[in-house]
């Protein structure tokens, strides 16, 4: 059994660098930057900073969206960071589930979601490309850019059985949320939670702040996906339709349900929580340092071949030290 790498998941923002940084000292393997340009700031721009800013982590996007970004502009970008940050750099590609959601569309079919890929690989490799009806090539002069064939790894999100065989047949891994089945090479599973301190109660405020982030998106993606009635039964559920009514006109409320996704309780969101109270379940690993390690390795039983950590809360920089402490040593 071979231990999965341990790598971080972290938004575009202004702590981005402080956490690269910090992660690389801590050994992470990987920095995974989001993509959602409604809620986060930019990816790129904050991977070119951090790559200036760091000497060996890994990066990679968690993850590009194919309508948000020119198949073109995608492959430039991914040029230059190849270029600062030579061998460094793993793309991540998926459907759009937070970044679709916050615009309040569904996920992008798969088929343009792997001609997005093939494209992008094509493209990389320095061949022509046909792109919207008319054929487009990477022409830079020799001193623009690095030269092509450009050769870095694209994995795929995908949770389902039809964008695993897509990812099967155009990727170079996986990136999901549950355990491997075993049969991948490369299989990245995202994990959230937090580590909690000796005796720790795992619904302290302190446990609240930092897992809850990662346990409100089940909410926000059951009102985009199924709507809003299907908050009725849910604990708090009509109290929380109601402030998101009270605060957002008709068609805008999606703006108030994913505020602060995957980042930051919203006082929305805290109705949900207090609603739940000591019958909340953590969908995530919530446990002290030792459960933590199980919690790995029972994932590295499956196949896991890395895990990607994402912090969250107030305070992001603690959880990326508690985290390393439990399970990097």
């Amino acid at each position: 059994m071979d231990t999965p790498k341990i790598s971080l998941g972290f938004a575009p923002g202004p702590l981005a660098q402080e956490a690269a940084q910090l992660a690389e000292q801590l050994g992470y393997h990987r920095l995974w930057l989001y993509d959602s340009a409604a809620i986060w700031e930019d990816v790129w721009i904050h991977m070119g900073r951090i790559a200036d800013r760091t000497e060996s982590i890994g990066l990679g996007t968690a993850v590009l969206v194919p309508n948000l970004r020119h198949v073109m502009t995608t492959a430039s970008a991914v040029t230059t960071i190849d270029r600062i940050a030579p061998g460094r750099l793993v793309v991540g590609v998926g459907t759009g589930f937070t970044a679709r959601m916050v615009l309040n569309q569904k996920p992008l079919p798969w088929s343009v979601t792997e001609r997005y890929v093939r494209q992008l690989r094509a493209l990389l490799m320095g061949k022509v490309v046909e792109i919207d009806g008319q054929q487009c090539q990477m022409i830079h002069h020799p001193s623009m850019a690095k030269a092509r064939p450009i050769d870095v790894p694209i994995v795929l999100s995908a949770m389902g059985p039809k964008g695993q065989a897509i990812a099967r047949e155009c990727s170079d891994g996986l990136m999901s949320t549950g355990p491997s089945d075993g049969s991948w090479d490369s299989y990245i599973q995202m994990v959230h939670g937090t580590v909690l301190e000796a005796g720790e109660d795992p619904l302290s405020q302190r446990a609240l702040d930092a897992a809850g982030p990662w346990w409100t998106p089940v909410y926000h993606g059951m009102w985009s996906a199924a709507g809003p009635e299907s908050l009725g039964e849910v604990p708090g559920g009509e109290a929380w339709l109601a402030q998101i009514a009270k605060d957002r006109p008709e068609g805008q409320r999606h703006l108030a349900v994913h505020e602060g996704h995957c980042t930051h309780i919203t006082e929305r969101d805290q109705i949900l929580i207090d609603a739940s109270g000591s019958k909340l379940e953590w969908t995530g690993w919530v446990g002290e340092p030792e459960q933590i390690r199980e919690f790995v390795s029972a994932e590295a039983e499956t196949g896991t071949t890395e895990i990607i950590f994402n912090s969250g809360g107030q305070n992001p920089l603690r959880e990326i030290e508690a985290f390393a402490e439990a399970v990097l040593g």
